[in-house]
């Protein structure tokens, strides 16, 4: 259900004691929710008290979140993630016969091929030989049975090869050694073109591009768009150079929901053309634009979030699980230190994001500052294990074993950082509030692309 903040008091005091202006009316008291919000979306973001921002930036953003929202149970997104989940309950092997492929390996392969039919019965995957194309058949939906979907992917090589881990090694517990990880050689591709299939009726296009010099992996130039045939679109782009340049945009319909845009400082002011917008000017090397309301203003330093990442992981200590066959392991100081470990590795995240990154968020008809965008660390997921107990056994080479039986329980706890508008009276609400929470996944995803640039 959509978060909806509606201070009804706070409006109704505001439209039977203020004065009308121009752009507002004095209500009756027994006016509607409705209409005493729409009154208040009339005025200015200047002329507001910042908790009458929150009113009016909740009904302004209401629209992007309504369509983000949607953009969820998109039949096309739900088949693209059955299929995911389909290639982790049994793996294929695209690669020289390697296992444990993932969907972005089929989008970002060349020179592979082979037709793919999920067996639901065996709940695992059919390969049959194929020269000239990567596809797979499966059911769109987790609840179905039948195979309604198609994903063909075809591509071009390019002359960069590279080595990724496939399968990664395992710890032998009987002679105490690691088998070594195995790895994948591929092309990677100048282009990929994919098209999802559903109920033979085509859901959704992909087209990937990229330019490679010097046999680097890091590509010049890179590309990434996917047309989904409900109305959404969602596409990136980047190139490198002496100011690289990044930027992506998901849109509905043709209608921008957002929009990222990184490069020069001179680049952005160029973008900045609305009268309302020229203070911004000369002040930003980033800037996202929320439909047709809002943009963030973002002041970046690269450079610094890097130094930043480095000097964290060095700081801290990723620690060790205990040896099984230390009759002395300490199992609960090791999940003490690893939630230890998790929590100052995501505060130091979020501080040194808040640090190297000034984000506003401005109103892109008034130019009007709304509120800070902060970087925020608190609890994500959580799981509770058991606490093995050392069991003496003369037998045993060791003298004893480590049983999970009858142990005590212990708590992981993994941390997330969220973006929050910090409002000018020092409140903070967390941005998906507004925005969705697909703001989030947008915005991680572009700075994950950002940051393939500065390799």
């Amino acid at each position: 259900m959509i978060k909806k903040l509606v201070l009804l008091g706070l409006i109704v005091a505001q439209f039977t004691t203020s004065c009308s202006s121009d752009n507002t009316e004095i209500l009756p008291e027994n006016a509607s929710l409705n209409d005493q919000i729409a009154n208040l979306i009339k005025q200015p973001y200047s002329k507001l008290t910042p908790a009458e921002q929150k009113v009016k930036l909740e009904a302004e953003a209401n629209a992007m979140l309504v369509e983000m929202d949607h953009s969820k149970t998109s039949g096309a997104i739900e088949a693209i993630q059955n299929l995911e989940n389909l290639l982790n309950v049994s793996s294929v092997a695209i690669f020289n016969n390697k296992n444990n492929n993932q969907i972005t390996d089929v989008l970002n392969v060349a020179g592979t091929y082979g037709i793919y039919t999920w067996n639901n019965t065996t709940k695992a995957w059919i390969k049959t030989a194929s020269s000239s194309e990567l596809k797979f058949i499966f059911p769109a939906k987790a609840n179905q049975t039948t195979n309604n979907a198609t994903l063909v992917s075809k591509a071009v090589e390019s002359t960069v090869k590279v080595k990724i881990i496939d399968t990664y090694g395992q710890w032998n517990f009987d002679t105490y050694t690691y088998s070594q990880d195995i790895n994948d050689e591929i092309f990677l591709p100048t282009s990929v073109d994919a098209i999802l299939t559903i109920d033979n009726v085509q859901a959704a296009i992909f087209t990937t591009k990229a330019t490679y010099s010097n046999g680097k992996e890091t590509p010049d130039e890179s590309s990434f768009k996917m047309v989904l045939s409900d109305g959404y679109t969602y596409e990136m782009s980047g190139k490198k150079g002496d100011s690289n340049s990044t930027q992506s945009a998901f849109t509905y319909k043709n209608k921008n929901l957002v929009k990222y845009n990184f490069g020069s400082t001179a680049k952005i002011d160029a973008l900045l053309q609305d009268d309302a917008l020229t203070a911004y000017r000369g002040k930003a090397n980033g800037l996202v634009e929320l439909m047709d309301n809002f943009i963030i203003v973002a002041d970046t330093d690269l450079a610094g979030l890097a130094d930043g990442e480095t000097a964290l992981e060095k700081s801290l200590t990723n620690p060790s699980f205990p040896d099984y066959a230390d009759p002395k392991a300490d199992f609960k100081a090791y999940y003490t230190a690893k939630n230890s470990y998790n929590l100052k590795l995501s505060e130091g995240n979020a501080a040194n994001y808040n640090k190297n990154t000034k984000l506003i968020l401005v109103s892109k008809k008034e130019g009007t500052k709304i509120a800070d965008v902060v970087m925020r660390s608190e609890k994500g997921y959580s799981q509770t294990n058991s606490l093995p107990v050392w069991v003496a056994n003369s037998y045993s080479t060791n003298g004893g074993y480590w049983s999970w039986n009858n142990g005590a329980s212990v708590t992981t706890q993994n941390y997330d950082e969220t973006l929050y508008l910090k409002f000018n009276d020092n409140t903070e609400v967390e941005m998906s509030a507004y925005f969705s929470t697909g703001f989030d996944t947008l915005e991680k995803k572009f700075e994950e692309f950002l940051k393939s640039f500065e390799k």
